[in-house]
């Protein structure tokens, strides 16, 4: 399998709390849910669409999938929602137990696992390991060189601050942009293959 990020992504590289206000205040984050106004169903929702469907699993930090686990399983009747319903999930955390997984199937990866298991997970047959969110656990999936493809949907706006998922680590990666499409609330869609 390959590992796919997708994010949303401010001009500056600012990746916190793009669905709402109280996603994530961390640092004092004030800009909950900027990235709602430049999302455009046409070209997005068929990119995730398409890409979730060629995924056999999906992977999310601690907060994502907590917030994922509270909206998604009360949507039904689109092929996004029903591919995420379903997909294995992995969530990556050291706080929250058995007992904390309402949403299944999913299986919890602890911290310090986090990279042996998705080394292992990439070995194995199928399509991609979807990620989205998650800035931490990206953060350091690039700082391991696990991530196959970026897929940022960059929108016209600077944050000022905020989440980024780029370690700051010295080491270069080089991508290969594959696909752009523009959105028509001015985002552009952006797809990168990891080049070696």
């Amino acid at each position: 399998m390959r590992t796919l990020i997708t994010e949303f992504i401010s001009l500056d590289g600012v990746v916190q709390a793009p669905g709402g206000p109280n996603e994530d205040t961390d640092g004092g984050f004030r800009h909950g849910g900027w990235s709602m106004k430049y999302f455009d169903p046409e070209v997005m929702g068929r990119t995730f669409y398409d890409l979730a469907q060629r995924s056999e699993a999906l992977l999310q930090g601690r907060r994502t999938h907590q917030v994922s686990a509270a909206a998604w399983p009360q949507r039904s009747g689109d092929g996004f929602s029903e591919w995420i319903n379903g997909v294995q999930k992995y969530v990556v955390s050291d706080t929250l137990t058995e007992a904390d997984l309402t949403w299944k199937p999913t299986t919890i990866i602890r911290g310090t696992d986090l990279v042996t298991t998705v080394s292992r997970l990439r070995e194995a047959p199928g399509g991609y390991i979807y990620v989205y969110g998650s800035a931490t656990m990206v953060r350091a999936l690039l700082g391991a060189d696990l991530v196959d493809e970026l897929l940022l949907t960059i929108e016209p706006i600077v944050l000022g601050g905020g989440k980024t998922i780029f370690p700051q680590n010295g080491e270069s990666l080089t991508f290969e942009l594959v696909s752009t499409e523009k959105a028509s609330t001015g985002a552009q869609v952006c797809r990168y293959r990891r080049k070696p």
